[in-house]
């Protein structure tokens, strides 16, 4: 077996060496980049008025508590933390000093089924993500009846490559297994294969986090996928091991 991370930065490079620990070859090749977000300088004093306050992903976590540092700020003690994982509620927990509620199965829709997210009517919430995604939160939420808005505390930026030399290495190393993580990175890396190289694509088996992206995924014609029910590397390391 062969796995192809595309994991950003270093949780790609900790996923890859995690595998090898596991006798699993890795190559690493990150679809983007991560910088902070267009939101970040008008954060305060929002943050600390937000009834509900729900983190994305572990980068959404990490460049807002970084921003925070740098305004000698803290995170707030009266909101309910939400997160979508269990990984990223680690790390929310571990900065915020705050306990925080996740769904066991780490996708947008058992998120909503959260106690804390049924009786919001008037309640003001802060969806703390990149540069677009998790649209079904804001609009549930809103339909619920609360006071939602997004903070785009950290941008994504594609990283183009050029497919048939890429897919000629990816073909050499016998990479058989593609890791993605994300929808917007499963759409990226199909838009930059030529006819050939996404022929030989979707033949790989496809591991992803969510049923929802897995659902995409079929529909762009991968046939063998595998949905973890996370992004957390321990997770996309169990699912790969034999």
């Amino acid at each position: 077996m062969a796995v192809l991370v595309t994991r950003p930065e270093a949780q790609g490079q900790a996923l890859c060496q995690q595998l090898a620990q596991c006798g699993i070859h890795a190559l690493h090749h990150p679809l983007i980049t991560l910088k902070a977000g267009a939101d970040l300088p008008q954060l305060l004093p929002a943050l600390h008025q937000c009834d509900l306050l729900i983190a994305v992903s572990q980068h959404a976590v990490t460049f807002t508590h970084q921003f925070l540092q740098s305004e000698r700020s803290c995170w707030p003690t009266s909101a309910i933390y939400l997160a979508v994982g269990q990984k990223t509620a680690h790390v929310l927990s571990k900065l915020s000093a705050q306990p925080v509620h996740y769904p066991d199965i780490s996708d947008s829709e058992h998120l909503l089924a959260l106690p804390a997210l049924h009786a919001v009517q008037g309640k003001s919430v802060i969806i703390l993500r990149g540069n677009g995604g998790r649209e079904l939160i804001f609009d549930t939420l809103v339909a619920r009846g609360a006071h939602v808005s997004y903070r785009e505390v950290y941008q994504r930026v594609d990283l183009p490559f050029a497919s048939e030399a890429c897919v000629a290495t990816w073909q050499q190393a016998g990479v058989d297994t593609l890791v993605i993580t994300s929808n917007h990175q499963l759409m990226f890396f199909v838009s930059q294969l030529t006819a050939t190289s996404l022929s030989w694509a979707l033949g790989l088996k496809l591991l992803v986090p969510s049923d929802r992206i897995a659902h995409d995924a079929k529909a762009l014609g991968f046939q063998t996928i595998v949905a973890t029910g996370s992004a957390a590397n321990p997770d996309l390391v169990a699912a790969l091991q034999p």
